[in-house]
Formats: structure tokens, C-alpha cells, sequence
């Protein structure tokens, strides 16, 4: 196991004299994770290594770091070569809380402190909060530094601060509403007839499945918020229960399907264990966020060899995975010379050579800058808008920000991002 979790230490005072009545109540508890063989934990871009779940003041928390820097932060030269720490509620309700994370040296005095502010944690809303370019790896790695113990390990102590007295406002109702609509008989309007077929026979038939699955929705939820599945069901309202029949989905996946529209989360050991089956059923019927949802989960949870880049990379392009694709592509540029010797390129889709090249250009700017200066205050110009060479990430955030579709391939995305600034160009002008 490369990290583990000390035991929580609750931290009393001892007063002298009578203290002043607090504002309001607080209780503070501190817990200490150790990341072992930092140097050797994966580094790629957005490759997430998470702590084991521990129990803060009662409740769940999960820490993850990020050796290689996070997807979603802005590419910079610089970017890809900082420490990321995330910290996740997985404890369902709500809670007032604010944070202290530090990252120790060796001899245990802190090097680098992150704060957080009074955040209100929802499980129904607000579950994480991030810290970008916390230090460099390079910095960390640096035995000079002395921030690694002799053993290679990294230490990160978090603190937090609970509001036990912070005022009570029961959140927004709506989406409790909305989820509790899911696949209720009662109010629904339209019916999925699941049915999925099972293995081929010996004599090269199909078996049909002995039963099939009733899912009850409604078509105004379904026309928001998932048009396609809303499409099966295109047919004149005449007051009675309207019927699709689904046959290429299998139930337990539609089930997730269906209930993220209503806005529950898939539980993300679901995620992890049927993230193919899930992208296959979100791809099919454009629940796009659940896509990007489950192909980084599976991006995190997947060792790329030279077994299986190539498979990842042709089902990353059937898919149009963007991120899954330009992780693979990554792993060739950095293992160039092994995956020339060990792989068999004769199915690499052309479609994906352009991306390749991108990738190539990325390495090479990163080897140069782990090779080049140091320093902290070494400020370098980022790519602007230039989105030929951004990141998958980051030109799915501009697309959100823009109102625009974050799902397609990385030339797509590119062409709506360009397309969209000289429409903007042209308003201006006028």
C-alpha cells in the first residue's frame, strides 16, 4: 500500500484563568497521511492518488494528490510539473467546516500550508475543494529541500475546524424533489421497457433475456435533460402511459443511467467497476456529463502497459473519450522509444495522428523545462487562446463557459472554441 492513515488526535487546551465565551462553538481535529515512495508514484496529468476514507469529527473524508498536476488546471508550461492536493466529503449530509492542510518536512515543521475558508459541505452539492500548484514535484523530490523523510515518504496533515453552532438553513428542496421523481409509478408518465439480450446460443441465435425491467420517468425531466431517451418516446400524449422497449443496455447499468437525468449520483465504486458499460450506455444516449464522469474515473484507475495503450486508445477514439485518447497518446510521446519496439501501430486510427504530434510537443516542452531553471518566480507565458496545444481539460472548461457542447473529439472542440470567438468578434465589430 503506498500511503496509510494515522490514527485522528483530538486537540484539547488546558486554560490558565477564565477564557472568553466563544462566539461560537468549535472543535478542531487533526489527522496525518503519509504518501510512501512519493518519487515512484504515477506522475502523469490528472492521475489521482487517493487516501484510504478517515473519519474527521464524525465524518468521512477521502485526500487525493496529484504528483502530476490536475486535468482542469490551466496548462502552463509550468503547470504540469505542481503538486495538486484535493480533499472530498464521502459522508452523506451536511456539515460547516473550514480547513488547515499542510504538507511537513521530514524533521515535521511545515513547508507548505493551504487554507481553506468556512465551506457549508453538502453531499448533494458541495462534496470537494482543491488546492492547484502547491509546490513543485521537483521541489519535493529535492533532497535539499528536506522534505521527504529517509524512507521517500511525504507527509500531509489536515486540520479541521467544525462550526458545530453555525446557523441551520436547510438547502434548496428542488433536487431532493427531482430525485425522489426517479422511476415513481405514481407521477410518471412514460415507461423504459428494458430487456437486454443474453449471450448467442450454440447454434448462433440469440437468447432473449426470460424478463424484462420497468423504468417509470417523465418526459419533461427526459426533454431537459436527456433529448435523446425523450426521442423514443416521440409519439402523441393521449393520457396513458407511453412505452419505449430498450434492448442495448443492460438493466442495472439503465437504472444508472436514468437516475443520474434525475440528478443521483452513480456510487463511484459503480463507476470504477462498469466505467466501460457506463460510457458504452452515456455515449449512446448523450448523458454527456456522465460520460466525462466515468472516463475519468477510469482514467484514474488505470495503469496504461504496452498490452494495453493501443486498446485504450482504439476504444478511447470509438468513443470519442477525448481524455482517455490524450492520455494514451501522452504514454506513447513519454515511452516513445519502448512503444516502438513493444507495439504493433499497424491499427493506430489516422484520425489521431495530429493528436499524437500534440502530445509529442508537449513532452518535449516538459523535458526541456524539467531540465531547465528551477525557480519558483520563473514566470512563463502560457498558450493564451491558443487551443491548438491546451489540454482536453481546459478546452471543456472554455466550451462550458460558453454554453457549448464539451463532448466530440479534440478537433471539435477546437473548431466550436474558434468558431464561437469570431462570432464574438463579429458582435464587437458591430
Amino acid at each position: 500500500d503506498s500511503m496509510s492513515v494515522l490514527h485522528p488526535r483530538m486537540h484539547n487546551t488546558v486554560d490558565v484563568g477564565n477564557p472568553p465565551s466563544p462566539p461560537y462553538e468549535s472543535r478542531y481535529e487533526s489527522i496525518q497521511i503519509h504518501y510512501h515512495g512519493f518519487a515512484y508514484l504515477p506522475h502523469a496529468r490528472g492521475r489521482e492518488i487517493t487516501s484510504p476514507k478517515f473519519l474527521l469529527n464524525g465524518r468521512q473524508w477521502e485526500l487525493g494528490i496529484y504528483p502530476g498536476g490536475e486535468l482542469h488546471t490551466r496548462h502552463t508550461p509550468r503547470s504540469s510539473t505542481y503538486l495538486a492536493v484535493r480533499l472530498r466529503l464521502c459522508s452523506v449530509g451536511r456539515v460547516t467546516a473550514s480547513f488547515d492542510v499542510k504538507i511537513l518536512n521530514k524533521s515535521g515543521t511545515t513547508n507548505r500550508r493551504m487554507l481553506s475558508p468556512v465551506i457549508p459541505w453538502d453531499s448533494d452539492m458541495v462534496t470537494e475543494w482543491s488546492w492547484s500548484q502547491v509546490t513543485r514535484r521537483s521541489r519535493i523530490l529535492d533532497e535539499s529541500f528536506g522534505i521527504l523523510d529517509d524512507d521517500g515518504t511525504l507527509a500531509i496533515v489536515i486540520t479541521t475546524k467544525e462550526d458545530t453552532a453555525a446557523p441551520f438553513v436547510p438547502g434548496n428542496p428542488l433536487l431532493k424533489m427531482v430525485k425522489n421523481m426517479f422511476n415513481d409509478q405514481s407521477t410518471a408518465d412514460v415507461c423504459f421497457d428494458v430487456c437486454f439480450p443474453l449471450d448467442d446460443d450454440d447454434d448462433g441465435t440469440t437468447k432473449r433475456a426470460k424478463s424484462s425491467t420497468q423504468f417509470y420517468a417523465h418526459r419533461s425531466i427526459l426533454g431537459g435533460c436527456a433529448p435523446m431517451l425523450a426521442a423514443l418516446l416521440n409519439v402523441e400524449d393521449t393520457g396513458r402511459m407511453i412505452t419505449a422497449h430498450i434492448s442495448d443496455v443492460k438493466p442495472d447499468i439503465f437504472r444508472h443511467l436514468l437516475s443520474y437525468v434525475y440528478g443521483v449520483s452513480v456510487p463511484k465504486e459503480e463507476l470504477k467497476t462498469r466505467a466501460k458499460d457506463i460510457i458504452d450506455a452515456a455515449d449512446k444516449y448523450s448523458i454527456v456529463n456522465l460520460k466525462l464522469e466515468a472516463e475519468a474515473v477510469f482514467l484514474n484507475s488505470t495503469k496504461f502497459t504496452f498490452d494495453n495503450a493501443m486498446d485504450n486508445l482504439l476504444y478511447a477514439d470509438a468513443k470519442n473519450c477525448a481524455l482517455l485518447k490524450e492520455s494514451v497518446l501522452d504514454f506513447f510521446a513519454e515511452n516513445s522509444t519502448e512503444a516502438i519496439n513493444k507495439i504493433s501501430f499497424s491499427d493506430f486510427p489516422g484520425s489521431v495522428v495530429k493528436d499524437l504530434m500534440v502530445a509529442f510537443d508537449r513532452s518535449k516542452k516538459r523535458i526541456l523545462k524539467d531540465y531547465g531553471s528551477d525557480s519558483e518566480d520563473d514566470d512563463e507565458e502560457d498558450d493564451g487562446e491558443d487551443y491548438s496545444l491546451m489540454r482536453v481539460s481546459e478546452l471543456r472548461r472554455k466550451l462550458d463557459a460558453k454554453g457549448l457542447d464539451v463532448d466530440g473529439p479534440r478537433e471539435a472542440m477546437i473548431e466550436a472554441l474558434n468558431n464561437s470567438d469570431g462570432l464574438n468578434h463579429t458582435s464587437a465589430e458591430e
